[in-house]
């Protein structure tokens, strides 16, 4: 059961991609705790606004403008899918989900495709902190503990 509400947290974190979070814990963006406040969040909420993210991107992972441009279109038209997806009631939530993760795991290999080498070791590096941060989150939710619950 934990499994499987790992998987289904992982999975969503998936579906907002990596910049959100990596900017958040490098202080570009909102604060960890409000990122995913709003409940437009996964409807074309400004936190994961194709733009933005690449806009975030590019300052993170230095784009040129035309890799910029690409990653925007490559982000929008993920985000078109996903919005497919979620509206798609003859799909199980299983099949839902593995099907999102698909389309983000494609998006990610196309984007990272458009980086030279030392702009694909700061992608990996933003997705690894992104999925460990994720991962150390909802462990600490799905145990009803904080780190400072912790401390004696």
């Amino acid at each position: 059961m934990v499994k499987q509400c790992l998987l289904a947290l992982t999975v969503a974190g998936l579906l907002y991609s990596v910049t959100p979070v990596s900017v958040a814990q490098d202080g570009y963006g909102p604060p960890p705790e409000t990122a995913g406040a709003t409940p437009e969040r996964g409807h074309g909420g400004h936190h994961f606004d194709p733009e933005k993210r690449s806009e975030m991107m590019a300052k993170h992972l230095n784009l040129s403008a035309d890799q910029q441009a690409k990653v925007k279109d490559i982000l929008s038209s993920e985000q078109a899918q996903m919005q497919k997806l979620h509206q798609d009631s003859s799909l199980s939530q299983e099949d839902r989900r593995s099907k999102m993760m698909d389309l983000h795991k494609t998006s990610n290999d196309q984007i990272r495709a458009l980086l030279n080498p030392d702009q694909q070791k700061k992608f990996d590096e933003m997705q690894n902190k992104r999925e460990q941060s994720m991962q150390n989150h909802h462990h600490d939710q799905g145990m009803g503990t904080t780190p400072d619950s912790e401390q004696k």
